[in-house]
């Protein structure tokens, strides 16, 4: 049994000590920031825009939640997660034009090959580049790379038009005078379904012990007698599964899938991972939901060109308060 430094457990109980806080700060915010709208551009236009926030916040937890899995147990920033989602989405087209499944069979097709994708990578790429002692910057070059190579050839085989999913885009759901997509309600339920069972396999099952024991210490994990290679092989599993779905789901939500389609959101998926906290599912879902509700309540008052940017600023104010996220641990400058 290792021994636990009195400064590592003043960290950890630092850092359990500020997490309510800063929620608590950032939902202070969230709601001055909802009167505040609610009052200067109507309550009905507030209540459509959150709808609408709730709905993108879904993918982008979804997205989310592969990135803070591999980032949390490998240190790789994975910049190719926006192609796993297009290659996703992708496989839902093929499944429903060539094979004739419906939509729902098509998720766990995305994600059976999606997390075959991701492993077969695992193997060809990143574990030999473990074992050559790659450093970060190499890691983050092929990353990028990656992401080029798999958006091109899916661009090369698929070509550029729009394709569709296949998934009603028309019929709504009507609350009063507010309104939801049937398709965007399914969206919704489903990730926030899938998320709270990553969440609980994290925190209950063994498999999510050792996952969680190689993402705060690798060296003490195999000392403890975890098969390290067998945790990141699943690892890849969930993630590049999950990318798979988040994929289909926004591909459902707007209607239509082209090569570009995980490329256009990466950057609201990395926003959510680092407001949320990397490693934690839980700050995934809390990072999705707030970067979706801020980037949609921005398109009241500026251009929806600028949401993204809006969103990043969102993030930017959350670390000024809590640079580990809202529910990522403290560690000391040692560590």
């Amino acid at each position: 049994m290792s021994a636990i430094s009195p400064e590592t457990t003043h960290d950890e109980n630092l850092g359990a000590e500020r997490v309510p806080t800063a929620l608590l700060v950032v939902v202070g915010a969230m709601l001055a920031a909802a009167v505040a709208l609610a009052v200067a551009e109507g309550v009905h236009d507030l209540a459509q825009a959150t709808i609408n926030g709730l709905v993108s916040g879904s993918y982008f937890a979804l997205g989310a939640a592969g990135l803070t899995l591999v980032y949390g147990v490998l240190k790789l920033v994975n910049f190719a997660q926006g192609e796993f989602l297009t290659f996703g989405a992708y496989t839902a087209v093929v499944a429903g034009s060539a094979l004739g499944l419906p939509l729902a069979l098509g998720l766990p097709l995305a994600f059976v090959t999606t997390a075959a994708l991701a492993l077969s990578l695992e193997f060809v790429m990143w574990r030999p580049m473990r074992r050559k002692g790659a450093g970060v910057l190499q890691l983050m070059l092929m990353a990028l790379g990656l992401a080029f190579v798999i958006r091109y050839v899916i661009q090369l085989f698929a070509g550029t038009d729009p394709k569709k999913l296949g998934a009603n885009v028309t019929a709504s759901i009507s609350i009063g005078d507010l309104h939801i997509g049937r398709t965007e309600l399914w969206v919704v339920i489903f990730a926030f379904a899938v998320l709270v069972a990553l969440a609980t396999m994290l925190s209950r099952t063994r498999l999510g012990m050792h996952i969680r024991a190689l993402s705060d210490n690798a060296e003490l994990a195999e000392t403890t007698g975890i098969d390290t290679n067998r945790i990141i092989v699943y690892t890849w599993i969930l993630a590049g599964g999950l990318a798979g779905l988040a994929g289909v789901v926004y591909g459902a939500s707007i209607g239509v899938v082209t090569p570009q389609l995980g490329f256009g959101i990466v950057l609201s998926l990395f926003a959510a991972v680092i407001v949320g906290g990397i490693g934690d599912a839980y700050g995934a879902l809390a990072g999705g939901i707030l970067i979706g509700l801020v980037q949609e309540w921005s398109t009241l008052v500026v251009p929806v060109n600028l949401k993204v940017a809006v969103g990043f600023g969102a993030m930017i104010l959350v670390l000024i308060l809590r640079p580990e996220g809202i529910f990522g641990r403290a560690r000391s400058a040692g560590r």
